[in-house]
């Protein structure tokens, strides 16, 4: 049975470090966001995070033997329609059922066994005991649930909502296509709004009796050791007294990894600082502060964060 250690949340909330940081690990294999693998690499070949074309890269064509016997027997077509037909957040209610109808639990199973191949394919391939998705995708966290073949583990990245929406109306372009195209951007209003909803969603995967535990973003800058430690130990891995020389309070040397796709972080290597973003507290325009602080206000609170009647410089 393949341990997966799924990171989700929403975007912008510092997903890749943290999946890069725990690639540094010894037993752990980060896969970068699976999610996107079908299209984004196998379709299209875009690049690893190692800088190969992903049909150069001679650890994801070993993933794909072991799983497949070759991408070219993957039907890209076929995992896309069942994307359509299961994996929305408009799902989430019915995929949190206690029993799914016939047809929906069928579609859900066959959607979730792509996903299952290639994580025990990259288990085999790298010798891990655990793998990493950073995909964030609460709909797909949801589905996964369903796969009696996966050892599931939920760690829930959280970041201040106001950091996250200043980072969404940024423009980023993606490294992946020769800085021909952009990252999406979302308004303030629409970043709000998907904040709350995936992070409810996971707080719902919690109450399903998925392991769960939340990562606060500011707090594994504050404090990397001691947050990758209870990372390793709600995933089921000892460490040893040196397995977290890489990083301490300030950077972190970070290795070549193998990320299929993700922020264009996934592409740094060695020295890398940690540091706050806190931009947002002067550039994010005082309007869109207000909107995103009052719609995600009952949150804030929940998850320990300053509401806008008592914001702390």
């Amino acid at each position: 049975m393949a341990r997966v250690l799924f990171l989700g949340g929403l975007g912008r909330s510092g997903t890749t470090l943290v999946e890069r940081l725990l690639g540094e690990l010894p037993g752990v294999c980060a896969l970068g966001e699976v999610v996107h693998l079908w299209q984004r690499d196998v379709r299209d070949d875009e690049r690893c995070g190692c800088g190969a074309r992903f049909s150069e890269c001679a650890f994801w064509r070993a993933i794909g033997e072991a799983a497949f016997n070759g991408w070219q027997n993957v039907d890209v077509d076929r995992i896309i329609a069942l994307r359509a037909t299961v994996e929305r957040t408009r799902f989430i209610p019915r995929l949190a059922a206690r029993t799914l109808p016939r047809a929906l639990h069928d579609a859900v199973l066959e959607y979730a066994a792509f996903y299952t191949s290639v994580y025990e394919a990259a288990a085999l391939t790298a010798g891990a005991e655990v793998v990493v998705d950073s995909s964030k995708h609460s709909a797909l966290a949801h589905c996964l649930r369903w796969s009696p073949a996966l050892d599931l583990r939920v760690v829930h990245v959280v970041r201040d909502p106001r950091g996250v929406a200043y980072s969404w109306t940024k423009s980023v372009a993606r490294p992946e296509t020769d800085g021909t195209e952009e990252m999406t951007r979302y308004s303030a209003g629409r970043s709000a709004l998907l904040w709350t909803g995936h992070n409810a969603a996971f707080g719902l995967l919690a109450r399903r009796g998925v392991p769960t535990i939340r990562l606060r973003y500011e707090q594994l800058l504050a404090d990397p050791r001691g947050e990758l430690a209870r990372i390793a130990a709600h995933a089921g891995l000892p460490l040893r007294a040196n397995d977290l020389a890489f990083v301490d309070r300030s950077a972190a040397e970070l290795r070549t990894g193998h990320s299929a796709a993700g922020n264009p972080m996934r592409f740094t290597t060695g020295r890398v600082e940690l540091r706050r973003d806190d931009a947002w507290r002067d550039a994010l325009p005082p309007r869109q502060r207000a909107l995103v602080g009052a719609v995600c206000a009952p949150m804030l609170h929940a998850y320990g964060y300053a509401t806008p009647q008592k914001e702390i410089s």
